[in-house]
Protein backbone atom coordinates (compact mmCIF):
# COMPACT_ATOMS: atom_id res chain seq x y z
CA UNK A 1 0.00 0.00 0.00
CA UNK A 2 1.43 3.37 -1.03
CA UNK A 3 2.19 5.68 1.89
CA UNK A 4 0.61 8.56 -0.15
CA UNK A 5 -2.73 6.81 -0.46
CA UNK A 6 -5.52 8.49 1.56
CA UNK A 7 -8.97 7.16 2.28
CA UNK A 8 -11.70 9.65 1.36
CA UNK A 9 -13.69 10.84 4.36
CA UNK A 10 -17.50 11.37 4.24
CA UNK A 11 -17.05 15.15 4.50
CA UNK A 12 -14.66 15.29 1.55
CA UNK A 13 -17.02 13.16 -0.51
CA UNK A 14 -19.81 15.71 0.12
CA UNK A 15 -17.68 18.54 -1.25
CA UNK A 16 -17.75 17.16 -4.79
CA UNK A 17 -21.55 17.23 -5.33
CA UNK A 18 -21.71 20.61 -3.54
CA UNK A 19 -19.09 22.04 -5.89
CA UNK A 20 -20.88 20.57 -8.91
CA UNK A 21 -24.20 22.00 -7.69
CA UNK A 22 -22.63 25.48 -7.23
CA UNK A 23 -21.08 25.32 -10.69
CA UNK A 24 -24.38 24.33 -12.29
CA UNK A 25 -26.20 27.10 -10.38
CA UNK A 26 -23.67 29.72 -11.54
CA UNK A 27 -23.93 28.50 -15.15
CA UNK A 28 -27.74 28.55 -15.06
CA UNK A 29 -27.69 32.05 -13.54
CA UNK A 30 -25.26 33.25 -16.22
CA UNK A 31 -27.51 31.81 -18.95
CA UNK A 32 -30.54 33.45 -17.34
CA UNK A 33 -28.79 36.85 -17.23
CA UNK A 34 -27.61 36.45 -20.81
CA UNK A 35 -31.18 35.77 -22.00
CA UNK A 36 -32.48 38.70 -19.95
CA UNK A 37 -29.93 41.01 -21.58
CA UNK A 38 -30.88 39.75 -25.05
CA UNK A 39 -34.58 40.36 -24.29
CA UNK A 40 -33.83 43.93 -23.18
CA UNK A 41 -31.69 44.60 -26.25
CA UNK A 42 -34.55 43.36 -28.46
CA UNK A 43 -37.18 45.36 -26.50
CA UNK A 44 -35.28 48.63 -26.99
CA UNK A 45 -33.70 47.94 -30.40
CA UNK A 46 -35.68 50.74 -32.12
CA UNK A 47 -34.41 53.32 -29.62
CA UNK A 48 -30.83 54.53 -30.14
CA UNK A 49 -29.00 55.57 -26.99
CA UNK A 50 -25.59 56.31 -25.49
CA UNK A 51 -23.06 53.45 -25.70
CA UNK A 52 -22.96 51.28 -22.58
CA UNK A 53 -20.58 48.72 -21.06
CA UNK A 54 -21.83 45.12 -21.22
CA UNK A 55 -21.38 44.70 -17.44
CA UNK A 56 -21.45 48.19 -15.87
CA UNK A 57 -24.05 49.71 -18.17
CA UNK A 58 -23.93 53.52 -18.01
CA UNK A 59 -22.65 53.64 -14.43
CA UNK A 60 -19.09 54.49 -15.43
CA UNK A 61 -20.32 57.50 -17.47
CA UNK A 62 -22.06 59.16 -14.54
CA UNK A 63 -19.74 61.01 -12.16
CA UNK A 64 -20.45 61.48 -8.48
CA UNK A 65 -22.97 64.32 -8.22
CA UNK A 66 -23.13 64.67 -12.01
CA UNK A 67 -26.04 62.37 -12.81
CA UNK A 68 -28.57 65.09 -13.64
CA UNK A 69 -26.16 66.93 -15.94
CA UNK A 70 -25.47 63.68 -17.76
CA UNK A 71 -29.21 63.03 -18.14
CA UNK A 72 -29.65 66.52 -19.63
CA UNK A 73 -26.81 65.88 -22.05
CA UNK A 74 -28.34 62.59 -23.20
CA UNK A 75 -31.79 64.23 -23.44
CA UNK A 76 -30.42 66.81 -25.90
CA UNK A 77 -28.95 64.04 -28.04
CA UNK A 78 -32.03 61.81 -27.77
CA UNK A 79 -34.92 64.27 -27.23
CA UNK A 80 -37.71 61.67 -27.15
CA UNK A 81 -36.33 58.59 -25.38
CA UNK A 82 -33.29 56.35 -24.98
CA UNK A 83 -32.41 53.12 -23.13
CA UNK A 84 -30.52 53.58 -19.87
CA UNK A 85 -28.63 50.58 -18.52
CA UNK A 86 -28.22 50.05 -14.77
CA UNK A 87 -25.52 47.42 -14.89
CA UNK A 88 -25.49 45.00 -17.78
CA UNK A 89 -28.77 43.21 -17.08
CA UNK A 90 -31.28 45.88 -16.08
CA UNK A 91 -32.46 48.70 -18.34
CA UNK A 92 -35.28 51.18 -18.65
CA UNK A 93 -36.49 53.38 -21.48
CA UNK A 94 -35.92 56.96 -20.29
CA UNK A 95 -38.52 59.39 -21.67
CA UNK A 96 -37.75 63.12 -22.10
CA UNK A 97 -40.57 64.46 -24.27
CA UNK A 98 -44.21 65.37 -23.46
CA UNK A 99 -45.58 63.36 -26.42
CA UNK A 100 -43.99 60.22 -25.04
CA UNK A 101 -44.84 61.12 -21.43
CA UNK A 102 -48.51 61.51 -22.38
CA UNK A 103 -48.54 58.00 -23.83
CA UNK A 104 -46.82 56.52 -20.75
CA UNK A 105 -49.12 58.20 -18.21
CA UNK A 106 -52.18 57.33 -20.29
CA UNK A 107 -51.10 53.68 -20.38
CA UNK A 108 -51.17 53.04 -16.61
CA UNK A 109 -48.82 50.27 -15.55
CA UNK A 110 -47.38 49.51 -12.13
CA UNK A 111 -45.44 52.17 -10.23
CA UNK A 112 -41.96 50.97 -9.31
CA UNK A 113 -39.27 52.07 -6.88
CA UNK A 114 -41.17 51.93 -3.57
CA UNK A 115 -40.30 49.57 -0.74
CA UNK A 116 -42.93 50.39 1.88
CA UNK A 117 -46.19 48.56 2.37
CA UNK A 118 -48.56 48.66 -0.57
CA UNK A 119 -50.43 51.92 -0.24
CA UNK A 120 -52.06 53.89 -3.04
CA UNK A 121 -48.68 54.77 -4.57
CA UNK A 122 -47.90 51.24 -5.78
CA UNK A 123 -51.25 49.43 -5.78
CA UNK A 124 -52.80 48.52 -9.12
CA UNK A 125 -55.98 47.01 -10.50
CA UNK A 126 -59.32 46.97 -8.63
CA UNK A 127 -57.69 47.49 -5.22
CA UNK A 128 -55.95 50.66 -6.43
CA UNK A 129 -59.27 51.91 -7.84
CA UNK A 130 -61.06 51.19 -4.52
CA UNK A 131 -58.37 52.98 -2.47
CA UNK A 132 -58.27 55.95 -4.82
CA UNK A 133 -62.04 56.40 -4.51
CA UNK A 134 -61.94 56.11 -0.73
CA UNK A 135 -59.02 58.52 -0.34
CA UNK A 136 -60.12 61.21 -2.79
CA UNK A 137 -62.57 62.84 -0.32
CA UNK A 138 -59.63 63.28 2.06
CA UNK A 139 -58.16 65.86 -0.33
CA UNK A 140 -61.35 67.83 -0.99
CA UNK A 141 -60.94 71.55 -0.42
CA UNK A 142 -63.38 71.46 2.52
CA UNK A 143 -60.97 69.06 4.26
CA UNK A 144 -57.83 70.94 3.21
CA UNK A 145 -59.18 74.32 4.29
CA UNK A 146 -58.49 74.02 8.06
CA UNK A 147 -55.04 72.52 7.38
CA UNK A 148 -53.80 75.98 6.32
CA UNK A 149 -53.69 77.21 9.92
CA UNK A 150 -51.73 74.08 10.94
CA UNK A 151 -49.24 74.64 8.12
CA UNK A 152 -48.85 78.28 9.16
CA UNK A 153 -48.29 77.24 12.77
CA UNK A 154 -45.52 74.81 11.80
CA UNK A 155 -43.93 77.37 9.43
CA UNK A 156 -43.81 80.00 12.17
CA UNK A 157 -41.96 77.59 14.48
CA UNK A 158 -39.33 77.15 11.74
CA UNK A 159 -39.04 80.90 11.14
CA UNK A 160 -38.63 81.54 14.86
CA UNK A 161 -35.72 79.07 14.83
CA UNK A 162 -34.16 80.91 11.91
CA UNK A 163 -34.38 84.20 13.74
CA UNK A 164 -32.30 82.73 16.56
CA UNK A 165 -29.80 81.19 14.12
CA UNK A 166 -29.04 84.08 11.77
CA UNK A 167 -25.81 86.01 12.14
CA UNK A 168 -24.06 88.43 9.79
CA UNK A 169 -22.39 86.68 6.82
CA UNK A 170 -23.33 83.21 8.11
CA UNK A 171 -25.81 81.25 6.05
CA UNK A 172 -28.50 78.84 7.23
CA UNK A 173 -28.87 75.37 5.71
CA UNK A 174 -32.54 75.16 4.79
CA UNK A 175 -33.38 71.58 3.92
CA UNK A 176 -33.06 70.02 7.36
CA UNK A 177 -35.24 72.72 8.94
CA UNK A 178 -37.82 72.64 6.14
CA UNK A 179 -38.00 68.84 6.27
CA UNK A 180 -38.75 68.95 9.99
CA UNK A 181 -41.35 71.65 9.39
CA UNK A 182 -43.20 69.63 6.73
CA UNK A 183 -43.00 66.54 8.94
CA UNK A 184 -44.42 68.52 11.87
CA UNK A 185 -47.20 69.83 9.61
CA UNK A 186 -48.11 66.44 8.20
CA UNK A 187 -48.17 64.87 11.69
CA UNK A 188 -50.80 67.44 12.67
CA UNK A 189 -52.83 66.89 9.51
CA UNK A 190 -52.57 63.08 9.53
CA UNK A 191 -52.86 62.29 13.26
CA UNK A 192 -53.80 65.59 15.00
CA UNK A 193 -50.44 65.03 16.70
CA UNK A 194 -48.33 67.96 17.94
CA UNK A 195 -44.93 66.27 17.93
CA UNK A 196 -42.56 69.18 18.77
CA UNK A 197 -40.16 67.54 16.31
CA UNK A 198 -38.85 70.93 15.15
CA UNK A 199 -37.66 71.99 18.58
CA UNK A 200 -36.88 68.59 20.10
CA UNK A 201 -35.39 66.11 17.63
CA UNK A 202 -35.29 63.41 20.35
CA UNK A 203 -38.95 63.87 21.26
CA UNK A 204 -40.45 60.94 19.35
CA UNK A 205 -39.18 57.56 18.16
CA UNK A 206 -41.63 57.75 15.25
CA UNK A 207 -39.91 60.87 13.90
CA UNK A 208 -36.54 59.06 14.00
CA UNK A 209 -38.07 56.05 12.23
CA UNK A 210 -39.46 58.25 9.43
CA UNK A 211 -36.06 59.90 8.96
CA UNK A 212 -34.28 56.54 8.91
CA UNK A 213 -36.69 55.07 6.38
CA UNK A 214 -36.40 57.92 3.88
CA UNK A 215 -32.60 57.63 4.03
CA UNK A 216 -32.55 53.83 3.78
CA UNK A 217 -35.03 53.61 0.89
CA UNK A 218 -32.79 55.84 -1.22
CA UNK A 219 -29.69 53.74 -0.53
CA UNK A 220 -31.54 50.52 -1.27
CA UNK A 221 -32.73 51.92 -4.59
CA UNK A 222 -29.23 53.02 -5.61
CA UNK A 223 -27.36 49.83 -4.64
CA UNK A 224 -28.41 47.19 -7.18
CA UNK A 225 -27.74 44.03 -5.04
CA UNK A 226 -30.14 45.43 -2.41
CA UNK A 227 -33.01 45.12 -4.93
CA UNK A 228 -32.97 41.42 -4.00
CA UNK A 229 -35.14 40.98 -0.90
CA UNK A 230 -33.05 38.15 0.58
CA UNK A 231 -29.73 39.99 0.23
CA UNK A 232 -31.26 43.14 1.69
CA UNK A 233 -32.83 41.33 4.66
CA UNK A 234 -29.52 39.81 5.75
CA UNK A 235 -27.55 43.07 5.34
CA UNK A 236 -27.00 45.53 8.19
CA UNK A 237 -28.98 48.19 6.32
CA UNK A 238 -31.81 45.71 5.79
CA UNK A 239 -31.97 44.93 9.51
CA UNK A 240 -31.95 48.64 10.28
CA UNK A 241 -34.76 49.14 7.77
CA UNK A 242 -36.84 46.36 9.36
CA UNK A 243 -36.39 47.89 12.81
CA UNK A 244 -37.40 51.36 11.56
CA UNK A 245 -40.47 49.82 9.87
CA UNK A 246 -41.36 48.03 13.10
CA UNK A 247 -41.19 51.27 15.10
CA UNK A 248 -43.15 53.25 12.52
CA UNK A 249 -45.84 50.57 12.26
CA UNK A 250 -45.98 50.24 16.04
CA UNK A 251 -46.85 53.94 16.28
CA UNK A 252 -49.38 53.84 13.43
CA UNK A 253 -51.06 50.70 14.78
CA UNK A 254 -51.38 52.28 18.22
CA UNK A 255 -52.99 55.45 16.84
CA UNK A 256 -55.35 53.46 14.59
CA UNK A 257 -56.39 51.16 17.45
CA UNK A 258 -57.10 54.08 19.79
CA UNK A 259 -59.07 55.97 17.13
CA UNK A 260 -61.07 52.87 16.12
CA UNK A 261 -61.93 52.18 19.75
CA UNK A 262 -63.32 55.69 20.10
CA UNK A 263 -65.31 55.29 16.88
CA UNK A 264 -67.15 52.30 18.35
CA UNK A 265 -68.75 54.65 20.85
CA UNK A 266 -71.65 56.53 19.21
CA UNK A 267 -71.03 59.64 21.31
CA UNK A 268 -67.36 59.66 20.36
CA UNK A 269 -68.30 59.21 16.70
CA UNK A 270 -70.58 62.25 16.90
CA UNK A 271 -67.75 64.22 18.53
CA UNK A 272 -65.38 63.32 15.68
CA UNK A 273 -67.95 64.32 13.07
CA UNK A 274 -68.39 67.69 14.82
CA UNK A 275 -64.65 68.34 15.11
CA UNK A 276 -63.36 71.66 13.85
CA UNK A 277 -61.46 69.67 11.24
CA UNK A 278 -61.05 66.01 10.35
CA UNK A 279 -57.50 64.70 10.14
CA UNK A 280 -56.39 62.22 7.48
CA UNK A 281 -56.91 59.24 9.79
CA UNK A 282 -60.49 60.31 10.66
CA UNK A 283 -61.32 60.38 6.95
CA UNK A 284 -59.75 56.98 6.27
CA UNK A 285 -61.58 55.38 9.19
CA UNK A 286 -64.96 56.82 8.14
CA UNK A 287 -64.49 56.03 4.43
CA UNK A 288 -66.84 53.38 3.00
CA UNK A 289 -67.39 52.20 -0.57
CA UNK A 290 -70.79 51.63 -2.20
CA UNK A 291 -71.00 48.21 -0.50
CA UNK A 292 -70.32 49.68 2.93
CA UNK A 293 -66.80 48.21 3.09
CA UNK A 294 -63.97 50.25 4.56
CA UNK A 295 -60.22 49.77 4.69
CA UNK A 296 -58.68 46.93 6.69
CA UNK A 297 -56.20 47.73 9.48
CA UNK A 298 -53.34 46.73 7.18
CA UNK A 299 -54.65 48.97 4.39
CA UNK A 300 -55.12 51.84 6.84
CA UNK A 301 -51.54 51.54 7.99
CA UNK A 302 -50.26 51.36 4.41
CA UNK A 303 -52.12 54.52 3.41
CA UNK A 304 -50.99 56.47 6.47
CA UNK A 305 -47.40 55.36 5.81
CA UNK A 306 -47.70 56.45 2.16
CA UNK A 307 -49.08 59.86 3.16
CA UNK A 308 -46.29 60.35 5.70
CA UNK A 309 -43.31 59.10 3.69
CA UNK A 310 -44.33 60.37 0.25
CA UNK A 311 -45.72 63.65 1.55
CA UNK A 312 -43.23 65.29 3.86
CA UNK A 313 -39.90 64.92 2.00
CA UNK A 314 -41.30 65.82 -1.42
CA UNK A 315 -42.87 69.00 -0.04
CA UNK A 316 -39.66 69.80 1.85
CA UNK A 317 -37.75 69.59 -1.43
CA UNK A 318 -40.27 71.85 -3.16
CA UNK A 319 -40.18 74.50 -0.41
CA UNK A 320 -36.37 74.49 -0.13
CA UNK A 321 -35.74 74.91 -3.87
CA UNK A 322 -38.49 77.54 -4.07
CA UNK A 323 -36.78 79.67 -1.41
CA UNK A 324 -33.47 79.17 -3.23
CA UNK A 325 -35.07 80.48 -6.46
CA UNK A 326 -36.40 83.50 -4.58
CA UNK A 327 -32.90 84.18 -3.22
CA UNK A 328 -31.37 83.95 -6.70
CA UNK A 329 -33.93 86.33 -8.19
CA UNK A 330 -34.50 89.29 -5.84
CA UNK A 331 -36.77 91.08 -8.32
CA UNK A 332 -39.25 88.18 -8.26
CA UNK A 333 -38.82 87.82 -4.51
CA UNK A 334 -39.80 91.46 -3.98
CA UNK A 335 -42.77 91.25 -6.34
CA UNK A 336 -44.07 88.19 -4.46
CA UNK A 337 -43.55 89.97 -1.13
CA UNK A 338 -45.53 92.99 -2.31
CA UNK A 339 -48.35 90.78 -3.56
CA UNK A 340 -48.53 88.94 -0.23
CA UNK A 341 -48.51 92.18 1.78
CA UNK A 342 -51.32 93.56 -0.35
CA UNK A 343 -53.39 90.39 0.19
CA UNK A 344 -52.84 90.17 3.96
CA UNK A 345 -53.04 93.86 4.78
CA UNK A 346 -52.56 94.29 8.53
CA UNK A 347 -52.80 90.53 9.23
CA UNK A 348 -49.66 88.61 10.18
CA UNK A 349 -50.76 85.17 9.07
CA UNK A 350 -52.26 83.60 5.98
CA UNK A 351 -55.72 82.10 5.59
CA UNK A 352 -57.41 79.75 3.15
CA UNK A 353 -59.07 82.52 1.14
CA UNK A 354 -55.68 84.20 0.59
CA UNK A 355 -54.20 81.25 -1.32
CA UNK A 356 -56.28 81.75 -4.46
CA UNK A 357 -55.26 85.42 -4.65
CA UNK A 358 -51.51 84.68 -4.80
CA UNK A 359 -51.42 84.90 -8.61
CA UNK A 360 -47.81 85.95 -9.23
CA UNK A 361 -46.49 83.92 -6.28
CA UNK A 362 -48.18 80.82 -7.72
CA UNK A 363 -46.48 81.40 -11.08
CA UNK A 364 -43.13 81.62 -9.26
CA UNK A 365 -43.89 78.41 -7.38
CA UNK A 366 -44.66 76.59 -10.64
CA UNK A 367 -41.51 77.89 -12.31
CA UNK A 368 -39.50 76.65 -9.33
CA UNK A 369 -41.20 73.24 -9.63
CA UNK A 370 -40.28 73.21 -13.33
CA UNK A 371 -36.58 73.85 -12.70
CA UNK A 372 -36.39 71.78 -9.52
CA UNK A 373 -39.13 69.11 -9.55
CA UNK A 374 -39.26 67.46 -6.09
CA UNK A 375 -39.59 64.03 -7.74
CA UNK A 376 -37.11 64.15 -10.66
CA UNK A 377 -38.35 60.95 -12.26
CA UNK A 378 -41.04 58.25 -12.05
CA UNK A 379 -41.13 54.72 -13.46
CA UNK A 380 -43.82 52.43 -14.82
CA UNK A 381 -43.61 48.67 -15.33
CA UNK A 382 -45.71 48.06 -18.42
CA UNK A 383 -48.64 45.69 -17.93
CA UNK A 384 -49.22 45.61 -21.72
CA UNK A 385 -47.31 46.71 -24.83
CA UNK A 386 -47.16 50.42 -25.55
CA UNK A 387 -46.97 52.19 -28.93
CA UNK A 388 -45.82 55.80 -29.21
CA UNK A 389 -47.05 58.40 -31.70
CA UNK A 390 -44.12 57.74 -34.05
CA UNK A 391 -44.92 54.02 -34.30
CA UNK A 392 -42.12 52.73 -32.06
CA UNK A 393 -43.25 50.13 -29.53
CA UNK A 394 -42.12 48.70 -26.20
CA UNK A 395 -43.27 45.22 -25.10
CA UNK A 396 -45.15 44.20 -21.96
CA UNK A 397 -42.94 43.83 -18.89
CA UNK A 398 -40.59 46.65 -19.90
CA UNK A 399 -39.59 49.39 -17.48
CA UNK A 400 -40.23 52.96 -18.69
CA UNK A 401 -38.90 55.95 -16.72
CA UNK A 402 -40.19 59.47 -17.31
CA UNK A 403 -37.33 61.86 -16.53
CA UNK A 404 -39.38 64.82 -15.28
CA UNK A 405 -36.17 66.77 -14.65
CA UNK A 406 -35.04 66.38 -18.28
CA UNK A 407 -38.52 66.95 -19.71
CA UNK A 408 -38.85 70.23 -17.77
CA UNK A 409 -35.57 71.45 -19.29
CA UNK A 410 -36.03 70.05 -22.79
CA UNK A 411 -35.05 72.90 -25.20
CA UNK A 412 -37.41 71.55 -27.87
CA UNK A 413 -40.30 72.15 -25.44
CA UNK A 414 -39.18 75.18 -23.39
CA UNK A 415 -37.51 78.31 -24.76
CA UNK A 416 -34.36 79.17 -22.74
CA UNK A 417 -35.15 76.34 -20.28
CA UNK A 418 -32.43 77.28 -17.76
CA UNK A 419 -33.88 80.79 -17.27
CA UNK A 420 -36.21 81.42 -14.31
CA UNK A 421 -39.27 83.01 -15.93
CA UNK A 422 -42.58 82.87 -13.99
CA UNK A 423 -44.45 84.32 -17.00
CA UNK A 424 -44.27 80.86 -18.59
CA UNK A 425 -47.24 80.12 -16.32
CA UNK A 426 -49.39 83.09 -17.25
CA UNK A 427 -52.81 81.89 -18.53
CA UNK A 428 -52.06 82.83 -22.15
CA UNK A 429 -48.76 80.91 -22.18
CA UNK A 430 -50.20 77.85 -20.42
CA UNK A 431 -52.96 77.60 -23.02
CA UNK A 432 -50.37 77.36 -25.83
CA UNK A 433 -48.28 74.65 -24.17
CA UNK A 434 -48.40 70.86 -24.45
CA UNK A 435 -50.60 69.30 -21.76
CA UNK A 436 -47.71 67.11 -20.57
CA UNK A 437 -44.87 69.64 -20.70
CA UNK A 438 -45.14 70.38 -16.94
CA UNK A 439 -45.39 67.30 -14.71
CA UNK A 440 -44.22 67.98 -11.13
CA UNK A 441 -47.10 65.83 -9.83
CA UNK A 442 -47.05 63.31 -12.72
CA UNK A 443 -50.25 62.95 -14.79
CA UNK A 444 -53.06 60.64 -15.75
CA UNK A 445 -55.19 58.53 -13.43
CA UNK A 446 -52.21 57.91 -11.14
CA UNK A 447 -51.23 61.54 -10.68
CA UNK A 448 -50.30 62.72 -7.18
CA UNK A 449 -53.48 62.71 -5.07
CA UNK A 450 -51.88 65.15 -2.61
CA UNK A 451 -50.86 67.81 -5.13
CA UNK A 452 -53.27 70.43 -3.77
CA UNK A 453 -52.08 69.74 -0.22
CA UNK A 454 -48.49 70.29 -1.40
CA UNK A 455 -49.31 73.47 -3.34
CA UNK A 456 -51.07 74.91 -0.30
CA UNK A 457 -48.05 74.24 1.89
CA UNK A 458 -45.71 75.81 -0.67
CA UNK A 459 -47.85 78.96 -0.71
CA UNK A 460 -48.04 79.18 3.09
CA UNK A 461 -44.28 78.66 3.52
CA UNK A 462 -43.43 81.20 0.81
CA UNK A 463 -45.79 83.88 2.11
CA UNK A 464 -44.75 83.69 5.77
CA UNK A 465 -41.03 83.44 4.95
CA UNK A 466 -41.02 86.49 2.64
CA UNK A 467 -42.93 88.54 5.20
CA UNK A 468 -40.21 87.85 7.77
CA UNK A 469 -36.93 87.58 5.82
CA UNK A 470 -35.02 88.84 2.82
CA UNK A 471 -33.27 85.90 1.15
CA UNK A 472 -29.92 85.92 -0.67
CA UNK A 473 -27.77 82.99 -1.85
CA UNK A 474 -24.51 82.07 -0.15
CA UNK A 475 -21.92 82.36 -2.98
CA UNK A 476 -19.46 80.19 -1.03
CA UNK A 477 -21.91 77.28 -0.82
CA UNK A 478 -23.85 76.84 -4.07
CA UNK A 479 -26.15 73.79 -4.08
CA UNK A 480 -25.27 70.65 -6.04
CA UNK A 481 -28.44 68.93 -7.27
CA UNK A 482 -28.67 65.18 -6.70
CA UNK A 483 -31.66 62.84 -7.19
CA UNK A 484 -32.19 61.05 -3.84
CA UNK A 485 -35.74 59.78 -4.46
CA UNK A 486 -36.57 63.49 -4.08
CA UNK A 487 -34.39 66.28 -5.49
CA UNK A 488 -31.85 67.41 -2.90
CA UNK A 489 -28.46 69.12 -2.74
CA UNK A 490 -25.40 67.03 -1.90
CA UNK A 491 -24.30 69.50 0.80
CA UNK A 492 -27.57 71.27 1.57
CA UNK A 493 -29.18 74.51 0.43
CA UNK A 494 -27.56 77.49 2.16
CA UNK A 495 -29.11 80.97 2.21
CA UNK A 496 -28.27 84.22 3.91
CA UNK A 497 -31.27 85.57 5.83
CA UNK A 498 -31.90 89.16 6.83
CA UNK A 499 -34.72 89.91 9.26
CA UNK A 500 -37.08 92.49 7.79
CA UNK A 501 -38.18 95.44 9.98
Amino acid sequence: CSPNFKIATPSSLLLYPAAVFCLIYVLLKAIQLYHKRQQLLKAFESFPGPPSHWLYGHSSQISQGGELNQLLSWAKEYPYAYPRWIGGFMASLTVNHPDYAKTVFGHGGTVTGAYFRKGLLILHGPKWFQHRRLLTPGFHYDVLKPYVSLMAESTKVMLDKWERLITVDKSVELFEHVSLMTLDSIMKCAFSCHSNCQTDRDSDYYIKAVYDLTYLVFHRFRFFPFHNDFIYRISSQGRRFQEACRLAHQHTDKVIKERKTSLQDQQELEKIQKKKFLDFLDILLCAKDENGAGLSDEDLRAEVDTFMFEGHDTTASGVSWLLYCMALHPEHQQRCREEIKEILGDRETIQWDDLGKMTYSTMCIKESLRLYPPVPGVSRLLSKPITFHDGRTVPEGSLVAVSIYSLHRNPTVWQDPEVFDPMRFSPENVSKRHSHAFLPFAAGARNCIGKQFAMNELKVALALTLLRFELTPDPAKPPQEIPQIVLKSSHGIHLLLRKLP
